[in-house]
């Protein structure tokens, strides 16, 4: 997967960008990644990327131009049919909260390109005319883009066939399942007089299958019990449920 990266700051992505999983998955070639300074397509000898808006208001407007070039530019290296089916994603709090299933959407993506909003927003016809999608994080306002972009980049990199050490590691995530995470333990199995789960040391694997399960739908139940109504649940688990809401 290669990802275009559009904002002001490109600065801001060299740390996140070399360390951990995300540096081992570029080293890799797994994934690769371009930071494109959109004051580089500005016109002007102060290289204005922002200004008023019209009708007045507080605070400044992200530029139609440099962003329209800069990803203009991004796809003149491809055919025009090619080019018009790259995703053009605006990282926006207006957009589409971001989810894990959102993340598998995009981790099919051959090519993704993504555009940091900053001040007051991007001029609307960038929304209107270039961007196919918008994503938000969170129903909160960052100062810009950059750091949703990074937990984008990082949410859908890990997803990619080769980048974590196992398969098997993303499938068992919270919310891959339509549930949060079961509880893990690990040495010692007894810390400060606090045991580890004695069906965890009994290696019967069924049995440990079993108690992950019931222990992802209670933990769901008492921290997003609304994500139970999409979860996929046989008949005894949401049995199970019932019960522990009764309790």
């Amino acid at each position: 997967m290669h990802i275009d990266i559009l904002t002001l700051f490109p600065e801001m992505f060299d740390s996140p960008f070399s360390a951990s999983i995300l540096k081992r998955a570029i080293d890799r070639k797994l994934v690769s990644v371009s930071l494109h300074n959109i004051r580089n397509h500005t016109r002007d000898k102060h290289h204005t990327a922002d200004d008023y808006a019209y009708g007045g208001g507080i605070g400044m407007v992200l530029k139609p131009e440099p962003i329209f070039e800069t990803v203009e530019s991004i796809k003149s290296g491809y055919a025009d049919q090619e080019s018009s089916q790259l995703p053009v994603i605006l990282l926006t709090p207006q957009g589409r909260r971001f989810s894990q299933e959102i993340a598998y959407e995009l981790s099919k993506c051959s090519h993704l390109i993504l555009i940091c909003g900053r001040y007051e927003g991007v001029d609307e016809r960038v929304r209107e005319h270039l961007v196919t999608d918008e994503i938000s994080i969170g129903d909160y306002v960052l100062s810009g883009g950059e750091l949703a972009a990074m937990v984008v980049v990082d949410a859908v990199a890990r997803l990619l066939p080769g980048v974590l050490g196992s398969a098997d590691s993303a499938t068992d995530d919270s919310y891959a399942t339509g549930l949060l995470e079961y509880p893990q333990y690990t040495r010692p199995a007894l810390y400060r007089g606090w045991a580890v789960p004695q069906v965890l040391l009994s290696g019967d694997h069924a049995q440990i299958a079993k108690w992950r399960r019931e222990q992802a739908i209670q933990r769901t139940l008492e921290r997003r019990p609304e994500l139970l109504d999409k979860a996929n649940l046989c008949l005894e688990e949401k049995q199970l449920a019932n019960r522990l809401k009764k309790s």
